[in-house]
């Protein structure tokens, strides 16, 4: 057995949510190991959706134009009952709260290629390709839930491809980022709660230069006997998810005549051109059980869990894929802090309670759509369709759920939230993103606010704001000097606030609510930020800033 390292972060998986946090770590400087067991990108389509704070985290890293070449906008999502008529529409707008169209198409190995050559472009990133990874074994001192201390080491267990000696290496922290049949949920003892949600459905991606019947967006039909999915993902590019029996398939010279029916509403087929080739080219189909699953834990010590790995949707709201990367987001920054700059390890605890009732609350508006399209097969079903269609025509009900796709992270240490009897709750919520003018550039608000903490005012920073804006390293800047049209200003006005406190991934930490000048609970959320090092007074010392762009 070869002698063992140790790498500051080990990551247990290469799809598009283990690279994004290996290149999110790079960001802040911080060094990272892949471990992939798959020699190269997946070739076949999967994720076809992602939102607009997906590429706003896209642009974080660098490849949001590269994105944009190869992305689709789409203008939002319909209900068709079975006669393709509208129940309802949950429109999306070309220009969303993070600078970018609300929903994008596209093909998940042109986006995992992006990914891969921007993490090749960065030296703090390492990915070894054909590894299997066979077991994570956290330290004795955090094998328990007991008081111990929880910064031990992590030992991964592995071997490479066509090689039977098991190598294994150390690690600071492991994110597992390894799927639904995570070795990494297994390890930290997390089990599945299910979320009452399992259907097997078939889904079949096309290319096609035929005539196709389409809307630009997304098309849900509800039906109790065969629901189905559709939307155009690329220029000649389509994809179909039908609800199939088991006794369906769709191969063979059957099949092919099952497939042209299934397919009519939207495409003609002469019965004899139904085949894989020509004009009309299938180019995967697949049978996939769509679930609703949350880990009952997410971290154990210094062992994390994200995507597929964390929680399991299914796709009827285009938000699994997004949901991972989100994680990787929110992580990301924290455990950067953690083990760079010596913050509270309690911090990290931070990660599953922001999280988890967010991808809990994202999965069961899936699984909702995804009754309301179906209604199960019992007597009540078409009772829940029809009341389903009634509330999304009342006034307001698609508008707010459209929101609420990701609503804001619920009250904790770093997200300081206060119910107010006018105005908007800033805390928790992400801040919009505009152009902005910038050494006569227009650029995007993000390209100034840099990597780390940002203060973003109204009004002339108090000395206390100024204080803290200097022990967290953060940028300070007034909304006036930045040329936006007036939409952050507004934006703070609408919040009655004066200035906010932004965290790295752009979510408001906490607001100096109008005519206060100060924040509103620094000492909630100090403790977790400062770093180790200290003066004679036990004031912070600010921390460095990343000398990573």
């Amino acid at each position: 057995m070869k002698a063992p390292s140790r790498r500051p972060v080990v990551i247990i998986g290469a799809g598009p949510v283990g690279v994004m946090a290996a290149l999110l770590l790079a960001r802040h400087g911080v060094r990272s190991l892949l471990l992939e067991r798959h020699r190269d990108i997946y070739p076949l389509p999967r994720a076809v959706v992602v939102d607009d704070e997906i590429r706003r985290i896209l642009q974080s890293v660098g490849v949001h134009e590269e994105f944009a070449a190869l992305a689709r906008p789409a203008p939002g999502l319909r209900l068709l009952d079975p006669r393709r008529r509208v129940i309802t529409e949950f429109p999306r707008s070309l220009h969303g709260h993070h600078g970018f169209p609300q929903t994008s198409m596209f093909d998940q190995p042109e986006l995992e290629r992006l990914l891969r050559d921007a993490l090749a472009r960065r030296p703090e990133c390492e990915l070894w390709s054909g590894v299997e990874v066979g077991s994570v074994i956290q330290s004795a001192a955090q094998n328990t839930d007991g008081p111990n201390d929880p910064t031990g080491p992590v030992r991964v267990t592995f071997r490479r491809d066509g090689n039977d000696e098991e190598e294994h290496l150390w690690a600071d922290a492991v994110l597992g980022c390894d799927g639904a049949g995570s070795v990494t949920r297994d390890a930290i003892g997390a089990v599945w709660e299910d979320l009452h949600f399992e259907e097997s459905w078939r889904v079949i991606d096309v290319r096609t230069s035929r005539p196709v019947r389409t809307w630009e967006g997304a098309e849900q039909i509800c039906c109790p006997t065969r629901p189905a999915t559709f939307m155009r993902v690329g220029e000649d590019r389509y994809r179909w998810e039908f609800r199939l029996a088991a006794d369906e398939p769709l191969d063979g010279p059957d099949g092919l005549e099952r497939l042209r029916e299934l397919v009519a509403p939207w495409v003609d087929l002469p019965s004899s051109a139904a085949s894989t080739g020509g004009d009309f080219e299938v180019i995967r189909q697949a049978q996939y059980t769509f679930r609703a699953r949350l880990a009952d834990r997410w971290r154990r010590g210094r062992v994390f869990l994200l995507g597929d790995a964390a929680h399991l949707t299914p796709p009827f709201v285009g938000q699994g894929l997004c949901a991972g990367l989100r994680d990787a987001q929110n992580l990301t920054w924290k455990l950067a802090r953690v083990l760079q700059q010596g913050a509270h390890e309690e911090l990290l605890d931070t990660y599953e309670r922001e999280r988890k009732p967010h991808a809990r609350h994202v999965i069961r508006v899936a699984v909702a759509v995804g009754w309301a399209m179906t209604g199960g097969q019992d007597r009540g079903a078409a009772f829940r369709r029809a009341v389903v269609g009634t509330a999304c025509r009342i006034p307001g009900v698609t508008a707010a759920v459209s929101r609420d796709l990701s609503p804001a992270l619920t009250a904790g240490p770093l997200v300081r939230r206060r119910t107010r009897l006018v105005g908007r709750v800033l805390a928790g919520t992400f801040c919009p993103q505009p152009w902005v003018r910038r050494d006569g550039r227009r650029v995007r608000l993000d390209d100034v606010l840099g990597d780390s903490f940002a203060v973003l005012t109204a009004v002339p920073p108090t000395p206390q704001v100024t204080a803290v804006a200097t022990a967290l390293g953060a940028s300070t800047i007034h909304v006036d000097d930045l040329g936006d049209e007036g939409t952050l200003a507004s934006w703070l006005a609408r919040g009655r606030a004066d200035a906010v406190l932004l965290r790295p991934d752009r979510v408001v930490m906490d607001t100096v609510p109008a005519g206060t000048g100060d924040f509103t609970d620094t000492v909630a959320w100090a403790p977790l930020l400062h770093t180790a090092r200290r003066t004679a007074d036990a004031r912070p010392v600010p921390p460095p800033r990343s000398s990573a762009p």
